[in-house]
């Protein structure tokens, strides 16, 4: 029997195979007609991490009634979200239980339940350890995707600031003479003086608490960003941001003699970029002992108003410029590599689609 398109009636539907199941698709538009059960069927066999898929039975929330007819029972359809959270339209006849799906969402639809999965990582609710290690350290805690392969430079990154540290950190007469030859001067590298002090800052602090925010930072967003980069590429990321991020405070104070020290105009290149890129992870913030998750937009935002008003109001013995210029560079970083980042990481891109929604 044929039956025509709920979507353009003079259009004749034709059996598709989908993922095992025989279901009816029009030629025109591309949409599919599926049976009540089928959906759950071809889902289950598809290569989406489950192989017991009840998404007809979980559908999300109701939308309201479809202009569209069912082609069987030729009664309107209603329409609702796939699931909580992943808000693909979908209609459905209340009726003989049948659901169509536009042809531009099919591939959306097929990756739901990992879709799913994920979204249950990433919505969990906040433990009291987690709660309580916030409390104490004042530090963001990550709720992201979890990386396909060890971050390796990133170890090596935290490792080697660490050991360079104790290195001199603990010896006043030892920090000084560091500085005095691998510190960073505006008014000295312009004079032709320690060129090697663009790349050699990046891996000294000023003392320990300095140390340890900086490494917990780039120790939260760096597994991530070298998982979606590949290993080289990402050293390289963070090396050119952090000699933007020297050369922003250098533009902006060319005659200083304060040193300048810290990964920190690094970091907050790294900042910009997995702000590009991972819209769907949730950052915490703790505000005395009130916890939330935020967005990592809202996140940085905060960050970037305190080293907006830290320059504004000219706060000695930090560069602010840097960590600016570091942060600016980043988001540049991070636009113009977003579409070949999201091709080579097909997972990361489909936790960036628009109908991802993320509970914080």
């Amino acid at each position: 029997m044929t039956i025509s398109c709920p979507d353009c009636p003079q259009s004749v539907m034709k059996v598709y195979d989908f993922h095992g199941e025989e279901v009816d698709c029009c030629q025109s538009c591309g949409g599919m007609w599926f049976e009540n059960g089928e959906l759950n069927a071809a889902l289950s066999k598809a290569d989406n991490g489950d192989d017991k898929v009840r998404v007809e039975e979980t559908l999300g929330q109701r939308l309201g009634q479809s202009t569209r007819r069912c082609n069987h029972c030729n009664c309107s359809m209603e329409r609702y979200h796939l699931m909580d959270g992943y808000q693909i339209e979908v209609d459905v006849c209340h009726r003989c239980s049948g659901v169509w799906i536009d042809e531009h969402e099919r591939q959306k639809v097929v990756q739901s339940p990992m879709v799913k999965q994920l979204l249950a990582e990433l919505d969990a609710k906040i433990s009291v350890k987690t709660w309580l290690f916030q409390f104490l350290s004042q530090m963001p805690v990550e709720f992201s995707l979890k990386p396909k392969s060890r971050p390796v430079i990133t170890y090596l990154l935290l490792a080697l600031n660490t050991l360079i540290f104790m290195g001199y950190g603990f010896n006043l007469e030892a920090t000084d003479r560091v500085f005095a030859n691998f510190a960073m001067q505006s008014r000295e590298l312009l004079a032709g003086h320690h060129p090697w002090s663009l790349l050699s800052h990046m891996f000294l602090h000023g003392d320990i608490m300095h140390l340890a925010g900086n490494m917990y930072f780039l120790y939260v967003v760096g597994d991530n960003l070298e998982d979606a980069l590949g290993r080289m590429k990402f050293l390289g990321l963070y090396l050119l941001c952090g000699f933007a991020a020297a050369a922003a405070q250098i533009i902006a104070e060319p005659g200083s003699g304060v040193y300048m020290v810290g990964a920190s105009g690094a970091i907050a290149g790294l900042f910009g970029m997995y702000l590009m890129w991972f819209r769907h992870a949730s950052l915490t913030f703790m505000f005395i002992i009130y916890q939330r998750k935020l967005s990592p937009m809202a996140f940085f935002a905060i960050w970037l108003a305190f080293n907006i008003l830290g320059l504004v109001m000219a706060g000695e013995g930090v560069a602010y410029w840097a960590h600016i210029g570091g942060f600016v560079a980043g988001l540049v970083i991070g636009a113009a590599l977003k579409a070949k980042v999201m091709h080579s990481n097909p997972l990361l891109a489909m936790m960036n689609e628009p109908e991802v929604k993320v509970s914080r």
